[in-house]
Formats: C-alpha cells, structure tokens, sequence
C-alpha cells in the first residue's frame, strides 16, 4: 500500500508531464524547466526532484507517449483488428497529443540523441504493428505487393506532410478534421 507521500509525488509526476507536455506544444523544446514549473504553479526545484536533467524530462515524456502507442496496437493486435480500424486507431492516438507531437515531428533534431532514439523506438512500435495487419491482408490478396519500409513510410509521411503543414488543411485539429479522408485515400492507394 502506498504512503499519503508517495501518492503525492506520483502526482506531482504526473502534474510535470501533463504539462510538460503543454508547454513544449506551445513553446517548443527550447521552453525552459522554469516555464514548465510556472505553469504547473510549482516551485523551480521540484522539477529536479522528479527529472534530474532537462534531457531525462524530455526521455520520460517520449517513453509516456509510447507506451500509450504501443498499449493501444498491442491491444489491437490481439483482436485481430483490420487496416481501417489500426489507422484510425493510431490517429486517434495522435489527435491527444497532436500539438505535442506535431513541435516533436519539427524540432526532432534538436533534441538529444537519447530522444532521439526513443523517437525511432516509437515509430518502431508502430511500424511492426502495422506490418502484422498488412501481412495479414497481403496473404488475403486484398493489398499490392509493396515494401513493408515503402507501406509504413507513406503512412507516416503522409501523417507528417499534414501535421506540419496544417495551416494549409485546417483551422483547428488536421487529424480531427482529415481523419477519415487521409485513411480512406491511404487505403485506396495500398488496396488492389
């Protein structure tokens, strides 16, 4: 059973990630740990009780993210789900951290290595999801014969091309507003 403290500081965990989160949305990874522990109405210290390094707040927010990922696919590989409901799946994963993820996507190159890594690792977890279902319809002969790299690469660009360019696309959320037409013409490209 855990202490009233530990149940404390799990929430103040917590507390730093949600907005950390928020604030690397709006300001982007250049924000400051100070900026962070206004928003969250923290004192500046707190953040390094929690995450020694800038580095290591950035890694557990990635690692968040993921396991969110990869517990969604894992559940839908399971049940055997099929293409259309896998894509909508990972944009519906995607529209909860859309702003999150749409600064990660630009300024990918301008964090650590160690994020860096934790960003291929995500994009891993997707890609080895998605294989199994187009295997799956490959071996039905319902999809065309194409690399698996080629598959995952057009999923992903085509995700990314409307995330950073969605000024173009919409006023408020890309992948609210687009979700069913970029899964439908996705699936019309791929599909025999």
């Amino acid at each position: 059973m855990k202490t009233k403290r530990q149940i404390q500081k799990e929430a103040t965990r917590k507390l730093i990630l949600d907005t950390a989160y928020q604030v690397y949305a709006d300001e982007g990874f250049s924000a400051t740990t100070n900026q962070i522990a206004r928003a969250a109405n923290l004192s500046h210290g707190t953040i390094f009780v929690h995450f020694p390094t800038v580095e290591n707040l950035i890694i557990c927010l990635l690692e968040r993210f993921g396991l969110e990922i990869n517990a969604q696919f894992h559940f839908l590989a399971e049940k055997d789900e099929s293409l259309e409901t896998f894509l909508a799946a990972h944009i519906s994963v995607l529209i909860r951290y859309e702003d999150f993820y749409k600064r990660l996507i630009s300024e990918i190159n301008v964090l650590p290595q160690e994020a860096k890594y934790v960003f291929i690792n995500i994009q891993s977890v997707v890609s080895f999801h998605l294989n199994q279902v187009i295997e799956r319809d490959q071996e039905n002969e319902t999809i065309k014969e194409i690399p698996m790299h080629i598959v995952f690469n057009s999923w992903l660009g085509l995700i990314h091309y409307y995330l950073t360019n969605s000024y173009l696309f919409a006023a408020g959320s890309v992948l609210t507003d687009h979700k069913d037409e970029l899964i439908l013409n996705y699936i019309k490209l791929i599909r025999k």
